[in-house]
């Protein structure tokens, strides 16, 4: 039995992970995140599950994604970040969660540093941006 139960926390725990991976990508989306990217990492390395990925425009829109994701995760799944770096300087944000990392660039940096090359083995979780300008390098024109 302990075996079985052994079983069902782990896969609670991997749901649990994608749905507040989710819930970042949703609050960075709310707040017109773009390019948003979640990488499950599960099969490449043990320290972490998945990475949200997301690019903002200005100093003030990084802070802010940011601070919605701890609010968001703090009130819907009653989580605590674990750190935070980047957070005075914010050309990247990085919101550690334990099993989730979320990524908060700005589009110099994001292209700098490229973690979608550098995590290529990861296999991409379907997310669907509410922002027509949310899909990286896509911009569709609103209708007239």
């Amino acid at each position: 039995m302990a075996i079985a139960s052994h079983a069902i926390t782990a896969a609670d725990r991997s749901n649990r992970s994608l749905e507040r991976a989710l819930a970042a990508a949703r609050v960075a989306d709310n707040n017109r995140g773009r390019d948003i990217v979640i990488l499950d990492l599960r099969e490449i390395t043990a320290v972490f599950d998945y990475f949200v990925l997301v690019t903002g425009s200005s100093r003030r829109q990084l802070h802010a994604i940011s601070e919605e994701i701890d609010d968001t995760l703090a009130k819907q799944f009653n989580d605590r970040r674990l750190g935070i770096e980047g957070y005075a300087g914010s050309r990247w944000i990085l919101l550690d969660f334990g099993d989730i990392v979320v990524h908060i660039f700005d589009e110099e940096t994001r292209d700098y540093y490229s973690l979608e090359q550098l995590w290529a083995g990861a296999k991409r979780v379907p997310f669907e941006s509410a922002n027509p300008l949310g899909v990286r390098g896509v911009q569709i024109e609103k209708p007239r």
